[in-house]
C-alpha cells in the first residue's frame, strides 16, 4: 500500500515537473478557426491556402497573393480553381447566397475552432484535461476532455459570446485562455476587373490531333486552329457548347480568381482567430447603372441570369434569412436628371436596419465601362480598314478622346449617387466611409518605364485578322486611363473612400504585349496562337497550354482568350439573335474578345488582391478588427505592415490634350506616369431567345460599352 502510494505521488510529481514551463517557453494555447473563410464549405479547401501562406518565406510574404498563387500554379496545371469551385456558399441555380453545409452562413451562431498545448516536455505521454466555459449563453460549463497532450482538441465556440478555455494536467491548471472570434462581412461588387473576367474556374481543353475550322473550305485562313476536346460535329452544337469553360458565376463571369475574393481570403487566413463571411456580386459588364443600380443579365446566356441589380443583391445577402423590402426611388440618386437613366422606376431591395448584418469592408471595381472602355479598346486594336470596325467594333461602338471624355464628365455624379446608396441602402455608417475600398484600374498596355506603351503589331491578335495593335491609339487610352484614375482618386478623397492604387506600378512591362514570338519559347510566355500547318502544330500543340502558368504579362491577350476562356454561343440562339449567314467567323470572335481578352490574368488578380488587402488591414485595425496584440505562434505571424503609396506623377491634366479623335501620338507624359486602367471587351448584353433590345443605330446582336 505504502509502495503504491509513493509511485503515485512520483508520477504526480513527475507529470507536474514535465508540464512546469521550460526555460525558454510556458504552457501555452494556440489556437485556430478551422475554415476562417467561409466561403468555402469544406475546411480542406481553406487549409489547402493557409498552409500555402504559412510555407512562404518572409520575402514572399511581402505580395502573399501572387506568392501563394505561383506556388499553388506550380502544382495544379490546370489552376487550383477547379477541385473547389463548386463547393462555396454561392447557389448558382437562385442566385442566392446559401451553403448546404450549415444554415448561418449570413449570421453565424458559431465557429469551429482547432486548439493546441505548446510549451510543455514531452506531451506524448502525459494527459491533458480540457474545460470550457461558454460565455453569452445558457450553459455556463462545457464538457470536459481528456486526451494526451500532444493531441489538437477541436471546440464550437459560440459568436459573438465565445468560449473560456482552461487546461489541467494532474489536477493543475497550467494553461487558460479566452477564445473570441472576430468574424467580418465583406462584400464586393463591380466589373469584369473585379469578377475575375479572363480566368474561369475550368479553363477549356484542347484535343492534341483535331483542329477546328471557322470558314468556308476554300477559306484557307480560317482553318486549322485549336479545337476542343468532345465527341463534338459542328461549332456550337451541343457536345460543344458541353466543354464551355466553366465558372463560380456563369452569367457574369465570375470565378475564385478575382482579386476581391483572393484579397478576402488573404486576410482569413493569414489571422487565426479572424472568420471572413464574404459576398460578391461583381459581374462582368457592369456599371454604376446598369449593373450596380440597375439589373444586368450579365454576359453569358443562361437560363436564370442575375434577378437582382449589385446593390440589391448585397441587401439580400446582408438580410441572411430574413425577407428584404422592395424601395420605389424614383427621385433619390438621379442627381437632379444627370443620370437620366435612374430617374422614374428605379427600385432597391433594402433590409431591415434591425435586421442587418454590418458590413465591415465594401470592395469597388467599377467606373472603367462607364467611359467606354471596350470601345477605345476597339479602336486601339481594330486595323482602319476593317470589316468589323465598319460595323461597329464588336458590333457596338468604336470611339476615342472625344467620346470617353464626355462620359468621363458624368462619372462624378455617378460615384457620388453610388456613395449615397451604399451609406443609405446599405447602412455603412456616413462617418466610416473609409470601409469603402475603390480600385483602380491597372495598364495594359505599358512598357519600358511606364512611359512606353506596346508597339504598332499583331503579336498576340493573330487569332482574328482584323486585329492590330495602334501605338498611337494605345497612348490615346493611357492617357484618357490617367484621366479616369484621376478622377477615381479625387472621387475617393471626397467621399472619405480608402484608394488603392500601389498594383498599378507592378504592371508596367507586364502587359499584353510582354512575351516572346520566336521558335522555342516558354509557351506560357509565346505571343502566338498555335495553328495547325500541313497537318503540323506550331509554335505548340494547344494541348499543352496551361492557363494559368506564370508568365511574363498579367494581361491576357485575343489569342490567350482563346485560348482559356473560348467562349462560344449555341448555334441555336445565335441564328435567333443574330440572324447572320455565315455563324463561324462570329464565333471566332466571340472566342478571341468575349473570353476575357484585355483582362488581368489569375496573377495580375494577386496582384491586386495584394494592394487591396494592404489598405483593408488598416481599416480593420482603426476600427478594432485587426490581428490580436498578443504573441502568436509561427502560423499566426501578422501579415506585413502597410505601406505607402508609390508617389508616381500622374500625367499633366492641364496640358493641351490630343486632338479629338485624331493623332494622339504627341501625348506629353510625365517622366514616370502610372499604369492606365483598361478594363477590356467582354460579351454582349446576355438575353434570352425573343427578349432582344436593339439600340437605334446599332447592329441588331451584341453590343459593346460593356465589360
Amino acid at each position: 500500500m505504502r509502495f503504491n502510494l509513493l509511485r503515485l505521488f512520483a508520477l504526480t510529481v513527475w507529470a507536474l515537473m514535465a508540464a512546469a514551463p521550460a526555460a525558454d517557453a510556458a504552457p501555452n494555447i494556440k489556437w485556430k478557426l478551422e475554415n476562417p473563410f467561409r466561403f468555402f464549405t469544406d475546411p480542406a479547401d481553406t487549409e489547402m491556402h493557409r498552409a500555402t501562406y504559412q510555407a512562404l518565406d518572409a520575402r514572399e510574404k511581402l505580395s502573399p497573393v501572387l506568392s501563394a498563387e505561383r506556388a499553388l500554379q506550380a502544382r495544379h496545371e490546370d489552376g487550383w480553381a477547379a477541385r473547389m469551385y463548386r463547393k462555396t456558399c454561392w447557389t448558382a441555380s437562385n442566385n442566392r447566397f446559401s451553403c448546404p453545409t450549415y444554415d448561418d452562413y449570413m449570421n453565424p451562431r458559431s465557429h469551429v475552432v482547432i486548439a493546441e498545448l505548446t510549451g510543455i516536455d514531452e506531451p506524448g505521454v502525459l494527459s491533458c484535461t480540457w474545460l470550457t466555459a461558454p460565455k453569452g449563453g445558457e450553459e455556463t460549463r462545457g464538457k470536459a476532455i481528456t486526451q494526451p497532450c500532444n493531441e489538437p482538441v477541436e471546440f464550437t465556440v459560440p459568436y459573438p459570446g465565445g468560449l473560456s478555455v482552461a487546461v489541467e494536467i494532474g489536477g493543475r491548471e497550467v494553461a487558460s485562455t479566452a477564445m473570441k472570434v472576430r468574424d467580418i462581412l465583406v462584400v464586393a461588387m463591380g466589373d469584369s476587373f473585379a469578377s475575375g473576367e479572363g480566368n474561369p474556374d475550368i479553363p477549356v481543353r484542347f484535343s492534341r490531333e483535331r483542329a477546328a475550322d471557322y470558314g468556308d473550305a476554300e477559306e484557307t485562313g480560317l482553318s486549322g486552329y485549336p479545337a476542343r476536346i468532345g465527341d463534338w460535329r459542328q461549332i456550337g452544337d451541343k457536345a460543344f457548347i458541353a466543354e464551355n469553360a466553366r465558372w463560380l458565376d456563369q452569367a457574369c463571369h465570375r470565378s475564385l480568381y478575382s482579386n476581391q475574393l483572393r484579397a478576402a481570403l488573404q486576410l482569413a487566413v493569414e489571422d487565426p482567430h479572424l472568420s471572413v463571411t464574404f459576398a460578391g456580386v461583381s459581374c462582368s459588364g457592369a456599371e454604376v447603372t446598369s449593373g450596380l443600380f440597375l439589373r444586368y443579365k450579365g454576359n453569358e446566356w443562361v437560363p436564370n441570369p442575375p434577378a437582382l441589380s449589385q446593390i440589391s443583391a448585397v441587401a439580400e445577402a446582408q438580410c441572411g434569412r430574413r425577407d428584404t423590402r422592395a424601395m420605389d426611388l424614383p427621385e433619390a440618386y438621379h442627381m437632379n436628371g444627370r443620370i437620366p437613366e435612374l430617374q422614374g422606376g428605379l427600385v432597391l431591395r433594402k433590409c431591415p436596419q434591425d435586421q442587418a448584418r454590418k458590413i465591415d469592408l465594401v470592395l469597388l471595381s467599377i467606373g472603367g465601362n462607364d467611359i467606354g472602355f471596350s470601345r477605345l479598346v476597339a479602336n486601339a486594336v481594330l486595323a482602319n480598314e476593317s470589316y468589323l470596325r465598319k460595323l461597329g467594333g464588336w458590333f457596338g461602338e468604336v470611339h476615342g478622346q472625344t467620346g470617353a471624355s464626355a462620359l468621363l464628365d458624368r462619372l462624378g455624379d455617378k460615384y457620388k449617387s453610388l456613395n449615397r446608396a451604399i451609406h443609405n441602402q446599405l447602412y455603412v455608417p456616413w462617418d466610416e466611409s473609409d470601409r469603402i475600398i475603390l480600385t483602380g484600374y491597372p495598364g495594359m498596355a505599358l512598357a519600358g518605364d511606364g512611359s512606353e506603351t506596346c508597339k504598332d503589331g499583331r503579336a498576340g491578335l493573330e487569332v482574328v485578322s482584323d486585329f492590330q495593335l495602334s501605338e498611337q491609339k494605345l497612348r490615346e487610352g493611357t492617357w484618357i486611363g490617367d484621366k479616369l484614375h484621376r478622377q477615381m482618386r479625387d472621387r475617393a478623397e471626397e467621399f472619405g473612400w480608402t484608394f488603392v492604387e500601389a498594383h498599378r506600378r507592378a504592371f508596367v512591362g507586364r502587359g499584353i504585349c510582354s512575351g516572346s514570338d520566336q521558335d522555342g519559347t516558354n509557351p506560357a510566355d509565346e505571343l502566338r496562337l498555335p495553328r495547325k500547318i500541313d497537318n503540323v502544330w506550331k509554335p505548340y500543340n494547344p494541348a499543352d497550354y496551361q492557363a494559368y502558368a506564370p508568365r511574363q504579362r498579367w494581361f491576357r491577350t485575343p489569342n490567350d482568350a482563346f485560348m482559356t476562356g473560348n467562349f462560344h454561343v449555341a448555334t441555336s440562339l445565335l441564328q435567333k439573335v443574330l440572324k447572320l449567314d455565315s455563324l463561324a467567323w462570329f464565333q471566332l470572335l466571340l472566342a478571341s474578345t468575349y473570353s476575357g481578352a484585355f483582362h488581368p490574368t489569375a496573377e495580375g488578380h494577386a496582384a491586386i488582391a495584394d494592394a487591396v488587402a494592404v489598405k483593408a488591414r488598416v481599416v480593420l485595425q482603426k476600427y478594432g478588427m485587426g490581428p490580436d496584440l498578443e504573441p502568436q505562434p509561427e502560423y499566426e505571424q501578422a501579415p506585413p505592415p502597410p505601406v505607402d503609396e508609390p508617389n508616381a506623377a500622374l500625367p499633366d491634366l492641364n496640358a493641351a490634350a490630343p486632338a479629338a479623335d485624331a493623332q494622339p501620338g504627341t501625348v506629353e507624359t510625365s517622366p514616370a506616369p502610372v499604369p492606365s486602367p483598361t478594363p477590356g471587351v467582354t460579351a454582349p448584353p446576355a438575353a434570352p431567345p425573343g427578349d432582344v433590345s436593339v439600340s437605334p443605330g446599332t447592329a441588331a446582336g451584341p453590343t459593346s460599352g460593356s465589360q
